[in-house]
């Protein structure tokens, strides 16, 4: 492979004038689309490996979320149209195996798994009324699936794609993910049970000040009225500061639900906790990167790693192995400010063996001095890709 280590150009963003970071929350309607891709790749896996001893080729990486509609009166609610949830891609629904066909219940997994964990991670929603899950998948073309099947100790890459990676975190991106993160746990969920799993967040760093704004789907059934719904926003808003403090010296201004006119009787209220009860749409790969934030002052790519097949789509694993070099090469260099990394695959060539490779170093470093541990890390990393797919049946990767 070509690997290129090279200094990084311009002003890293910590140090830039302007930043600006998003987060779509567990409840968001695209974050709920990625990981219904991912859960199904998951449960195929799964099964794949139990049944067959190895894991079939799919993905299942095409997610649609239609909004439903609900009416949300503080104190109660109902949802009198449901969301509508459709899952489609490729997988393979049939093995033969000594003159014996067997055949994957791949519309079952798509819509029972599904509702299982909707259920899990959306306490407030009705599975068996307030979501109808659909699916559409077929066998997979006859190029990819042989591809697929030719790599057995090296896979071979199922597409020409790249995968990017970055670090360490700013302030800003830190502050924007745990934002999320705190208010959909267990603890603030139990003080703050009128809280909803659609939380929403976007951070600005203007200097040395950060706005936070917070957009929070609020349970009408867990909140009276409109004075509640006030004291659940400075509940927030003073959550949200306190984490702040302790990951910044910067100003952190917070901001909650500011489209909402009280004296107008509009609030943001939903009965399930997310916002696709009532007109939200979502869709794999609109939302989060694979580092769980959407950042437009970093390198990004438009490649959704949920539902992709982990053996071989380097839509997805290229999105991990530039994570983990970026990761080793900061530890490694702890004086480097900013790192950037770059993974290009080309389809059909062993996932070892990138097209090229590029990391880009920000500090004050001779690149030349450290280019050689940079390269050992890559090499390292790339070496481990055919066994990067145990990480992702085990949820150990974040992928939005």
């Amino acid at each position: 492979m070509d690997i290129e280590v090279t200094r990084g150009e311009g002003i890293p963003v910590p140090e830039r004038k302007v930043e600006i970071v998003e987060r779509k929350g567990k409840g968001h309607p695209d974050t709920l689309c990625d990981k219904a891709a991912e859960e199904l790749s998951i449960k195929l896996s799964e099964y794949y490996m139990e049944e067959f001893g190895g894991i079939q080729h799919h993905n299942v990486d095409k997610v649609l979320l239609v909004g439903g509609q609900s009416v949300t009166p503080f104190g109660g609610g109902d949802v009198i149209e449901p969301i509508y949830i459709l899952l489609s891609g490729r997988a393979v629904s049939e093995v033969v195996r000594n003159g014996d066909k067997s055949i994957v219940p791949v519309g079952k997994f798509a819509v029972e798994h599904t509702k299982q964990w909707l259920q899990g991670d959306l306490p407030h929603l009705d599975v068996s009324s307030d979501v109808i899950v659909d699916y559409k998948i077929r066998a997979g073309s006859t190029d990819l699936v042989g591809n697929f099947e030719v790599g057995v100790e090296v896979p071979r890459a199922n597409d020409t794609s790249f995968g990017v990676a970055y670090g360490p975190m700013s302030d800003t991106e830190i502050l924007v993910l745990k934002a999320e993160e705190l208010l959909n746990t267990p603890k603030i969920k139990k003080d703050w049970p009128q809280i909803g799993e659609d939380i929403k967040v976007m951070g600005t760093r203007v200097g040395d000040s950060i706005h936070i704004q917070v957009a929070a789907a609020i349970i009408s059934t867990e909140t009276r009225d409109a004075d509640e719904y006030a004291g659940v926003m400075q509940g927030i808003n003073d959550v949200v500061c306190d984490m702040a403090a302790k990951i910044t010296d910067l100003d952190v201004e917070v901001s909650v639900n500011t489209a909402d006119e009280p004296d107008e009787g509009l609030f943001y209220l939903t009965v399930t906790g997310t916002s696709a009860e009532h007109g939200d749409d979502g869709q794999v790969g609109r939302g989060n990167r694979a580092n769980g934030l959407i950042t437009p002052y970093r390198p990004m790519t438009l490649e959704a790693a949920a539902g992709k097949n982990p053996i071989s789509h380097v839509g997805k694993t290229y999105n991990v192995a530039a994570r983990e070099i970026v990761n080793k090469v900061i530890l490694e260099h702890p004086d480097l400010t900013q790192v950037y990394c770059y993974v290009v695959s080309q389809i059909g060539a062993p996932i070892t063996e990138p097209k090229a490779v590029n990391v880009e170093l920000y500090g004050e470093c001779d690149v030349d001095k450290v280019r050689g541990s940079v390269q050992s890390i890559i090499e390292e990393e790339c070496a481990k890709l055919p066994e990067v797919w145990r990480g992702f049946v085990t949820r150990k990767y974040q992928l939005w």
